[in-house]
């Protein structure tokens, strides 16, 4: 399966299982399955069916929710991009912050928390409140 198709696909079930409908035929599966408990005698191999297949959904699922989140991080990404890059007073070497270090980050971190720290500073110094209006 090609990368593109993988996509597509990934991006179609996700939406597909976080639909009411998938919810309900969820519902509907495991009510089916705990009503035939008495006519299997609530079996090892009754109990087995229900295990077996949410364990096969869940382990595929995970990929297909991760694909579909790297995804929307992704462009979120771009488009915080494109706005650092469009604003006048935006600082562009903040564009690809994700490809920082962690201690790079801290270090930004840290930069943002003081300069925070430093307009509440100011806003009570003129004697305005902290809301923006």
């Amino acid at each position: 399966m090609s990368g593109t198709a993988f996509r597509r696909f990934a991006l179609r079930a996700a939406r597909a299982s976080g639909s009411p409908l998938a919810f309900l035929g969820a519902v509907a599966v495991i009510l089916v399955w705990g009503i035939t408990g008495p006519l299997f005698h609530f079996s090892d191999t009754w109990q087995l069916v229900i295990n077996t297949g949410t364990t096969i959904i869940t382990f595929l699922m995970v990929f297909l929710i991760q694909n579909t989140q790297n995804r929307d991080s992704q462009v979120m990404q771009l488009k915080l991009d494109e706005l650092l890059r469009a604003v006048g007073r935006a600082r562009n070497e903040l564009v690809d912050l994700e490809e920082l270090s962690d201690e790079e980050l801290k270090v930004l971190q840290v930069h943002f928390a003081d300069i925070h720290r430093q307009a509440v500073n100011a806003k009570r110094a003129n004697g305005t409140s902290g809301t923006n209006s």
